[in-house]
């Protein structure tokens, strides 16, 4: 299977929402979920690099480093029995001040924390996605998730001391 290495950006508004982008595209057509994207590997792009890259194409936002912080990873096996991701959670130090423009990957909005459990997101964030930015002050996180075709069996790998 293919393994894709990607980003996923939590920013939020002045009023403490946070933006999610409804998915035109799989994976997870159709759903609401943080914007982000792959990472370029075959110009070697490091996680920072893409969420950077990520912010300005997505988002209109141009952010450096000491705008982003790094909060966890979630390693995926067998997603959809598709492939396998790693994805790098960062959250976006600076303010978003609008609403993006739509883009081929989706429209995006935003939303209070509460009121994303009970969006249409993807199940999976559910458990490996949302706990873990909602304890992202406590440290860094890292999360191993294997897909079976009965169950999916999660993992800590990492947590803060």
């Amino acid at each position: 299977m293919v393994y894709k290495i990607s980003c996923l950006l939590f920013a939020k508004d002045a009023n403490d929402r946070l933006l999610l982008l409804q998915r035109a595209k799989s994976p997870n057509k159709g759903l609401w979920s943080p914007p982000g994207g792959k990472l370029e590997m075959s110009i070697g792009e490091s996680p920072v690099e893409c969420a950077i890259r990520e912010s300005h194409e997505e988002l209109g936002v141009n952010l450096n480093e000491n705008d982003l912080h790094l909060f966890g990873y979630v390693a995926e096996k067998n997603y959809e029995g598709d492939g396998h991701w790693l994805m790098f959670l960062f959250d976006v130090l600076q303010e978003i001040d609008s609403i993006p423009n739509m883009i081929n990957e989706g429209n995006f909005d935003f939303f209070h924390r509460n009121e994303i459990n009970h969006l249409d997101i993807p199940p999976t964030d559910h458990r490996l996605v949302w706990p873990y930015f909602d304890k992202r002050k406590d440290g860094f996180w890292g999360i191993r998730a294997n897909f079976g075709s009965k169950s999916t069996k999660i993992k800590v790998e990492a947590k803060p001391i």
